[in-house]
């Protein structure tokens, strides 16, 4: 496998900037996924990455290896689409070798490639069907599969299951964590569903309007997000915001606004005294409100405001 890394990309569209300044580093055998909202710029940081897309400005590189004038077929990259992209008068197993054929490697490690990846897929017994004999679930295992025989350096995943149905993409969350898992890989995910983004990252990248908001382990963005984009794109339902100012009383920091006065423990803020006056925003989680009466059942959250 291999590390990734993006270097001050901007990627423009005529007069449209895209991504401006992304910098990312993703170790060896790093799962990262990037999230944000419709448009922020994410699936282009991935063709880029794949060479589908032309970069603007900056540097990509593969283990060290300056890649942006390298051809998409020498960069030992695996991509997997959204809408699987199978060739629907193929067999799934010829699906799956198609692109080792084109290598001509020799068909003994064709079929191995092919057995490997069908039975870490449980592919086995479909490998003689037609794509439109297979249920959407099973197609895109397939089109993992295709990735897989190739043994690439880095698999790139863009937005794999969001054309599968709730239960459908529950169940693929698991079967792509089990496969990481297995081939302890490099992999860029691309979601904007921060539901797959905080159960299969080791580190989430959020972004928005084509920059990188935060960049860290999902309870450290859920817990600790870097701006009030982050506080509010991650977690469902989503952090409830209140504007207003701090006071100093009686050597208690407490927030206030129209509408509520709310004491601030000192371990949230340090130096009550120099906060005093000061025009904040104030954000809360819903799962850490509570009932603090006796016998009063407390939600699970820490109770904290974040």
């Amino acid at each position: 496998m291999a590390s990734v890394q993006f270097k001050n990309i901007v990627k423009k569209f005529n007069d449209n900037t895209v991504l401006n300044g992304v910098d990312i580093d993703i170790k060896d055998h790093e799962f990262v996924v990037i999230v944000g909202p419709s448009g922020c710029g994410k699936t282009t940081l991935l063709r880029m990455l794949a060479g589908l897309e032309e970069i603007t400005d900056g540097e990509i590189f593969i283990d060290d290896l300056l890649v942006n004038d390298l051809h998409p077929s020498k960069r030992e990259i695996a991509m997997v689409f959204q809408d699987y992209a199978l060739y629907p008068h193929m067999t799934v197993e010829e699906n799956m070798n198609f692109a080792l054929r084109l290598r001509k490697l020799e068909k003994g490690e064709i079929n191995s490639r092919v057995a490997e990846a069908a039975n870490i897929l449980q592919l086995n017994k479909f490998l003689k069907r037609m794509p439109k004999q297979l249920s959407g679930g099973q197609r895109q295992r397939v089109a993992i599969g295709r990735a897989i025989v190739r043994k690439p350096k880095v698999f790139l995943f863009d937005e794999p299951l969001s054309n599968l149905d709730a239960k459908l993409r529950e169940e693929m969350r698991v079967e792509i964590a089990k496969l990481y898992q297995r081939l302890n890989a490099t992999i860029l995910y691309v979601t904007h569903d921060q539901v797959e983004a905080m159960t299969l990252a080791g580190r989430i990248v959020v972004m928005n309007h084509g920059i990188v908001q935060q960049v860290g382990s999902p309870i450290e963005v859920y817990r600790k997000p870097a701006n009030l984009f982050v506080a509010g794109f991650i977690g469902s339902p989503t952090m409830n915001f209140m504007s207003g100012r701090l006071s100093l009383e009686d050597g208690k920091l407490h927030f206030i606004n129209e509408s509520i006065n709310l004491y601030i423990p000192p371990f949230l803020l340090a130096n009550p005294a120099k906060q005093d006056g000061r025009e904040v925003t104030v954000g809360v989680r819903p799962d850490a409100a509570y009932d603090p009466r006796p016998g009063r059942p407390r939600a699970s959250g820490s109770g904290k405001a974040d």
